[in-house]
């Protein structure tokens, strides 16, 4: 297959980033649920426990995202994309067959199946992308995951934002976009995306630093462009289809990277091309340890003859090292990341099911620009900490779980002010709640593989974001269901609705004090890392000054 480039040249390896990037800015759908869920609600004659229990049906589909984690280590990231591009079309197109009145409503339960196919199909692209992407850029894995869980808290801003401008915000044509625009990204991603070998010299990490950079800086004017769209008011048709258009053109500008790279190669004809050769599935640990203990044992035989034998035990896995999923759920740092993520994002979670109600009760009639506003500070929260916790880790080897901390208490602080339903306070909730779970998906992510290391890592993440699932039941489809439907009173024709502060002030109660027990537990983790990240922070330390000596 020939594109004018290889895919282990600099060309290659940066047009696939830029594939994963796009695929990430329309893999956030799990969090649209909001913008059509009133529609779904109406159409179907739920109540609201119902409604938070399709909402719970599509975040199950993140559980059946162990199969991603399972296929990650014998399947092509092309395929593994492919399955999830076809998974997504399916899921989100019945969705759609559904709503926008093509046929009848479906039976509860298939309802159920389908948005559950639809939350899966994001479990296959997230694992493609991120698996790919940390193994090829393994020495900036805090700037990768902030910048790819970044335009995933994108997406739902991008998709709100271009159904809002074109077609005024129409929950059928909503679930159409959310069908036919990943699938249609996921067949791009397919051409350019491959695992290669990561970057071997100082030199190689410095560019890998610079264009990160650059991709960060176009991330922000983006998030900028479209927070100022939602809070400007509205907009006639002519300036919402120039607003569109500019949006795609901002979204297909890191392209200018690999064809910086293009022709700069062309320009360097004469120069050396150094081909790196080496296993595509290059999964080395941060932190290199011995995997045997070699004892000596004396044995005396019969005949008074004495030999020397060498006994080879294998010793077990530290924190570091590559381990198994099994290797990994025997040790206490696993749950206690594994619990704190469950606090941060189970709650985050049941904020963007619920948003559409909790504006509801609250007197908005229109509930969109909470969502964008969700998203796009979710942007802030995951592309920031990303960078930042790097950068700590390599100046101070500060443990990147207690970024995870700070994002819970402030997680808490907003719950609580949430809960008092001061004017305006929806608003800041939705900026609280955005920034902290973005905080959160962004620092675990690196965080579990810096634990546990990325030889299994694509199923060590998977079953982490089985809280994904597990929060949603706990916080969404229990919790908030539940004490809504104690305040709600019935309508004609099943449903029922609640106006008012007090549909879910306890709500936000339970989940402030959820997210402190989260804090303490993050605390807990970045105690126990401590001499992990001193350690790493040796051995980068360590390479590069025998660089320099060099």
């Amino acid at each position: 297959m020939s594109f004018g480039f290889t895919y282990n040249s600099p060309v290659g390896k940066w047009l696939g980033f830029i594939a994963a990037v796009w695929v990430q800015a329309i893999s956030g759908n799990n969090y649209t649920f909001s913008n059509y869920s009133d529609a779904l609600k109406s159409l179907m004659a739920l109540t609201q426990l119902q409604l938070n229990n399709l909402s719970v049906a599509k975040d199950v589909g993140k559980a059946f995202g162990i199969l991603a984690g399972l296929a990650s280590d014998r399947l092509s990231t092309p395929v593994i994309l492919l399955i999830g591009g076809i998974e997504g079309f399916i899921g989100y197109g019945v969705q759609w067959l559904v709503v926008s009145g093509t046929i009848k409503p479906l039976p509860y339960w298939i309802m159920c199946i389908f948005l559950c196919m639809g939350g899966n199909s994001t479990t296959w692209m997230n694992t493609a992308i991120l698996v790919t992407c940390i193994r090829n850029f393994r020495k900036n894995r805090g700037p990768v995951t902030g910048i790819l869980k970044g335009y995933v808290g994108l997406s739902t801003a991008i998709f709100t934002d271009i159904c809002s401008a074109l077609f005024a915000s129409d929950p059928s044509t909503f679930l159409l976009l959310l069908a036919v625009v990943p699938f249609t990204v996921c067949l791009t991603a397919i051409v350019f995306l491959r695992e290669i070998p990561p970057s071997s010299t100082n030199v190689e990490e410095k560019e890998e630093v610079k264009y990160f950079g650059v991709i960060n800086v176009i991330a922000v004017i983006i998030a900028v462009y479209l927070l100022v769209f939602d809070i400007s008011g509205p907009h006639g048709k002519v300036f919402s289809q120039f607003f569109a258009a500019i949006l795609l053109v901002l979204l297909g500008s890191p392209l200018l990277i690999p064809i910086y790279l293009m022709v700069k190669k062309n320009i360097r004809e004469n120069s050396v091309n150094l081909d790196v050769e080496g296993n595509n599935n290059i999964v080395e640990p941060l932190l290199l340890g011995e995997e045997t203990v070699k004892k000596e044992v004396v044995v005396v035989k019969e005949d008074n003859v004495v030999a020397v034998v060498k006994v080879v035990e294998k010793r077990p896995r530290v924190i570091g090292e590559d381990h198994t999923i099994f290797e990994a759920m025997r040790t206490l740092d696993f749950w206690i990341l594994f619990v704190s993520f469950l606090c941060g994002v189970g709650t985050g979670l049941a904020v963007m099911n619920n948003l559409g109600q909790m504006g509801l009760a609250l007197g908005y009639t229109d509930v969109s620009i909470f969502v964008s506003l969700t998203s796009i500070w979710g942007f802030f929260g995951r592309i920031l900490s990303g960078s930042v916790s790097e950068y700590f880790i390599k100046k101070a080897a500060l443990p990147r779980p207690i970024w995870n901390a700070a994002s819970q208490i402030l997680m808490a602080v907003g719950y609580i002010f949430l809960a008092m339903a001061l004017p305006g306070s929806l608003y800041i909730g939705s900026i609280v709640v955005g920034i902290c779970y973005g905080v959160r998906l962004a620092i675990s992510v690196p965080t579990a593989s810096e634990l546990f290391g990325l030889k299994y890592y694509g199923l060590i993440y998977n079953v982490l974001i089985l809280n994904l699932p597990l929060g949603s039941f706990l916080f969404s489809g229990l919790l908030a269901g539940l004490l809504y439907d104690a305040q709600a009173t019935k309508t004609a024709g099943g449903g029922n609705t609640c106006v008012g502060a007090h549909c879910y002030r306890l709500v936000f109660i339970v989940m402030s004090i959820a997210c402190i027990v989260g804090f303490g537990l993050d605390i807990l983790l970045t105690i126990r890392t401590k001499s992990l990240y001193a350690k790493i922070y040796a051995s980068r330390k360590a390479k590069k000054a025998s660089t320099v000596l060099s």
